[in-house]
């Protein structure tokens, strides 16, 4: 019953997240008639729904996903502020551009249909990545407690931190969807906040986790097959 209510609560947790940033969207919008930025929910709420889904099955992943981030890099702590920061910024200017003044051009399929694309493709490679690795944490940190090793299965094998590029993607996607080209003024930060992310976290893995020197040699790309 309490592994059952833990997962409740992580569910209701993860919808209030996204919930959140919604609100100011619509809230900076100036009305609830906004369509792309309804269809950017139900694209969120469908990740929700399959990442949830990898996530209930592993409660030992559940758990660490849910942690309060214990033992996190202070560098992450700060990154991971800023991106939230950008995050937000992100869904309040596509609010006021594409839902209230309409300063940026409204293409229609020719954006949105490559936007969803790339979103579902994130949410997919998000999935992947936390499916195959037992320790997929929401900061960077070595897992002591739980004998942390290195992840070389699935997806791992074609880029060492495929979560980060699914989180690119969907970013990338995300002024595609809602129509506003404005929102691409904090999205490109945040997308290099996550390049940054990836290149400090890479390190400290080299520097902290066992076999990892071994395992980046066998899969040389951090986030880009055949190129980085």
């Amino acid at each position: 019953m309490e592994v059952v209510m833990r997962k409740i609560l992580y569910l209701i947790k993860s919808i209030a997240g996204i919930s959140f940033f919604f609100v100011f969207m619509f809230a900076a919008a100036g009305t609830l008639r906004f369509p792309r930025g309804w269809l950017l929910f139900g694209i969120s709420m469908i990740g929700l729904a399959l990442n949830f889904i990898v996530i209930m099955r592993n409660d030992d992943l559940m758990n660490e996903r849910s942690s309060s981030g214990r033992n996190a890099k202070p560098w992450d702590k700060k990154i991971l502020g800023a991106y939230a920061l950008l995050t937000l910024i992100s869904y309040i200017t596509a609010g006021l551009d594409a839902g209230r003044f309409h300063w940026s051009p409204d293409y229609g399929l020719m954006t949105m249909i490559p936007g969803i694309a790339l979103i579902l493709t994130g949410s997919t490679l998000f999935m992947l990545a936390r499916m195959a690795n037992n320790f997929f944490s929401s900061v960077a940190r070595i897992q002591k407690e739980r004998n942390h090793c290195v992840c070389s299965s699935g997806i791992y094998r074609v880029v060492r931190h495929p979560g980060y590029l699914g989180m690119i993607l969907s970013l990338a996607g995300f002024p595609l969807v809602t129509g506003s080209a404005f929102s691409f003024i904090p999205v490109l930060p945040a997308m290099s906040l996550l390049v940054l992310r990836t290149i400090l976290e890479d390190r400290m893995l080299h520097d902290e986790l066992d076999g990892y020197a071994g395992y980046s040699r066998k899969t040389r790309y951090r986030l880009i097959p055949f190129i980085w």
